[in-house]
């Protein structure tokens, strides 16, 4: 598949329309769009939402493994269920709650490729009805901080070592820039200041993905990214705003590329724009 470093990871609208009665596959939409899963969606998908489930509801936080795993038996998910993430904006909020999903070590994991523009324009059916299954049982983990997610202290030690380390800003070259604090199409959470965190290069996350909304092949990959010199034998971060953008290129990185150092560092600019004292770059 495009010479990916782990095709496996990418599933099309064949497979999964083959496994739409599959008991060990669950099918999972997350949208930016939160009300969008209601007006239809791949039939027997369950609905994970970004705000409401993923949360923790008072600390800026994802939620614990207690809560964790009571999400994932009350959508009839266990250890072993192979989950396949979709949704709108090319997979980008998919591969956020992907990248969750493997905070808590959730072995099978996997990318429907093309997400639900893709499945919308190939006609294939879409659904009102909303899917229930047995509760599951599930064994959740300590949330893994250490791997693959990175911390304001974290990218503030990152960026004084730049000759092994690379940073990448996925946000817009408007909001790289400073010339916006936010641009209209995403909802604004109060960043302050404009600009770019210092040594960061600006690789908007949408690039990795072609018009139809899967992704790019490898060589095209590489390119993409070793052309700013965002190489695999470095320790790479990804930022955007809170985190969601760069999880789809974290997940570029690390999977289809198989960089082996990649974190995201999802507080982002909506911590780093408004921290006292943290320095920034325009331009």
């Amino acid at each position: 598949m495009s010479g990916y470093t782990h095709p496996e990871v990418l599933v099309d609208t064949a497979w999964a329309a083959d496994h739409l009665s599959d008991p060990r596959v669950r099918l999972v939409e997350s949208n930016e769009d939160v009300l969008l899963y209601e007006t239809g969606h791949i039939p027997g998908a369950v609905k994970i939402d970004w705000v409401g489930d993923l949360n923790d509801p008072v600390v800026r936080d994802y939620l614990d493994a207690p809560h964790f795993a009571e999400l994932m038996a009350e959508k009839g998910i266990s250890n072993d269920t192979t989950v396949v993430f979709y949704g709108d904006k090319h997979n980008w909020w998919a591969t956020y709650t992907f990248w969750i999903f493997k905070l808590f070590g959730h072995a099978d994991v996997r990318i429907l490729d093309g997400g639900r523009a893709k499945w919308v324009a190939e006609g294939r059916e879409l659904t009102r009805a909303v899917p229930t299954y047995p509760r599951a049982s599930y064994s959740a983990p300590a949330r893994d901080d250490a791997t693959i997610r990175a911390f304001r202290d974290q990218v503030r030690d990152h960026i004084r070592k730049p000759s092994g380390a690379a940073l990448v800003d996925v946000r817009s070259p408007q909001e790289f820039s400073g010339e916006r604090t936010h641009m209209p199409e995403y909802p604004q959470e109060g960043t302050l200041r404009g600009g770019h965190i210092p040594s960061a290069v600006s690789i908007p996350w949408a690039k990795a993905v072609k018009g139809d909304s899967t992704f790019k092949g490898a060589d095209d990959l590489r390119e993409l990214y070793g052309a700013q010199g965002v190489t695999a034998d470095k320790d790479v971060i990804a930022y955007c705003r809170i985190g969601e953008r760069s999880s789809h290129t974290w997940f570029v990185l690390t999977y289809l590329l198989g960089y082996p150092r990649v974190r995201n560092y999802d507080g982002s600019w909506t911590e780093w724009g408004n921290a006292v004292g943290l320095p920034i770059e325009k331009g």
